[in-house]
């Protein structure tokens, strides 16, 4: 009889420190969501979201708050969360992209040590910048409720905010190292996936006192919820499915010993960027968002901005869609580049069975297209999901949010990576995985 699972993963010493170290690492995260920046009145806070509901300013701090994990209205120290970070490491993939020269100097021997310290000095120019737009936010929220800002001096106020708020978002991002390093999964998506999973109780009471106060009819939930399921199917078949490129390695004769002679495959994923796409485009709105409502107050063009970019409204749905589908093109390029993964293949005397050597890399390239595209196209369709359930069901933003889009993806993307990883952790040491057979990804 095979042992239990979920038994073995605390059997594994290895195995246990990394779950240790990743829940106390997203429990140091919790805490900080919830430590005010010093200068702020929590209660006059509370207050404010309280009183205005229903304002603008309340539905794009909801928004911001699913990236942040309830920190945005909090002011906590952690308020900006990893989204300097992931915004800063788009600019640099597409200067890489564009300059040859930063390129060269990435590939050289150390370069990616040089441009992970280029992204964490740009990451703070970008907390900067945000920082400092805040203040004005603040100020805003302080003129609607009085003494929310406890510091008279303004100067000093800004000064005190502004490193707070960088300095809370540089450590986030440490957090995030520390656990690729030392625990489960990639870290900055597993704050970023403990930030959401943090909303979830707050969002299904929400809805709960709405069903009861009538303002939402119970048969909509039902329908709703049955979406949801059908939707969260539908995720999870195409994060797992892949298109398998067999591949046929002639044999070879180094020294003494005979190499190659066998046949293999190159998966390739149906979504071969994952949820990154997704994550990006959302990084890549949500600064000029935070910008444009934060400064709205004293700027007519930026308040007009602000409007025009209403994460329910179709501009930002349009813009979130195309995004998502040049990220998905871009960092599959990146990724997953025919020219290398075919120049690999015939030095290690590889060919692809039907495909002539020399038609490899334009065969590949052929295959990728192929996938991107649907793929991209299904990603942008779950991300303008909550838009439409909020439409069309009236469900307030906190639950519509969780019902697909970034949310629902980042969820599904992260449980299943690092599931993977504790299952590879697990057959290591000889013990079943968390399913009899381990996860296994469909083939098309």
């Amino acid at each position: 009889m095979a042992n239990n699972a979920v038994v073995n993963m605390f059997k594994v010493k290895d195995l246990r420190k990394r779950l240790f170290f990743t829940l106390f690492i997203l429990a140091v995260f919790r805490l900080g969501s919830v430590l005010t920046i010093p200068g702020i009145d929590a209660t006059k806070l509370l207050q404010y979201f309280t009183n205005f509901a229903s304002s603008a300013e309340s539905a794009f701090a909801s928004y911001m708050d699913f990236f942040a994990g309830g920190a945005f209205e909090k002011f906590s120290v952690l308020m900006l969360g990893v989204m300097p970070y992931i915004s800063t490491q788009i600019i640099l993939q597409l200067a890489l992209v564009i300059f040859p020269s930063l390129k060269r100097i990435a590939q050289e021997e150390g370069g990616q040590q040089k441009v992970q310290a280029w992204t964490r000095v740009g990451t703070i120019f970008v907390c900067i910048i945000q920082a400092l737009a805040l203040t004005v936010y603040a100020k805003s929220v302080n003129q609607s409720v009085p003494g929310t800002i406890i510091f008279e001096n303004k100067v000093y106020f800004n000064v005190i905010f502004i490193l707070t708020v960088t300095t809370g978002s540089m450590i986030t991002v440490w957090l995030g190292d520390q656990i690729t390093a030392h625990g489960i999964g990639n870290g900055i998506s597993m704050i970023i996936f403990a930030g959401i999973v943090a909303r979830i109780p707050s969002a299904i009471w929400e809805l709960i006192k709405l069903v009861q106060s009538g303002d939402i009819n119970v048969v909509f939930v039902i329908v709703a919820l049955a979406l949801f399921i059908v939707i969260l199917g539908f995720v999870v078949y195409e994060q797992q499915g892949e298109r398998k490129i067999p591949v046929h390695y002639a044999k070879r004769v180094v020294g003494r010993k005979m190499y190659g002679g066998q046949s293999t495959y190159i998966p390739f994923k149906i979504n071969p960027s994952g949820v990154i796409p997704i994550i990006f485009a959302s990084a890549f709105l949500t600064f000029p968002l935070q910008i444009a409502n934060s400064l709205a107050p004293n700027v007519t063009w930026l308040a007009n901005l602000a409007r025009w970019l209403s994460p329910t409204g179709i501009w930002y749905n349009v813009i979130e869609v195309l995004l998502i589908i040049f990220f998905a093109y871009f960092y599959t390029q990146v990724t997953l580049n025919p020219t290398e993964i075919a120049k690999n293949i015939r030095e290690n005397g590889g060919s692809i069975p039907g495909i002539r050597t020399d038609k490899t890399e334009e065969y590949l390239q052929k295959v990728l297209n192929r996938l991107i595209l649907p793929g991209s196209l299904f990603l942008a369709a779950i991300a303008v999901l909550p838009t439409v359930i909020q439409i069309v069901f009236k469900f307030p933003t906190s639950v519509s949010m969780l019902m697909g889009g970034t949310s629902l993806l980042i969820l599904v993307g992260v449980d299943l990576d690092t599931m993977s990883q504790v299952e590879a952790l697990l057959k290591m040491h000889h013990h079943d995985g968390l399913t009899k057979k381990g996860i296994k990804s469909r083939s098309l």
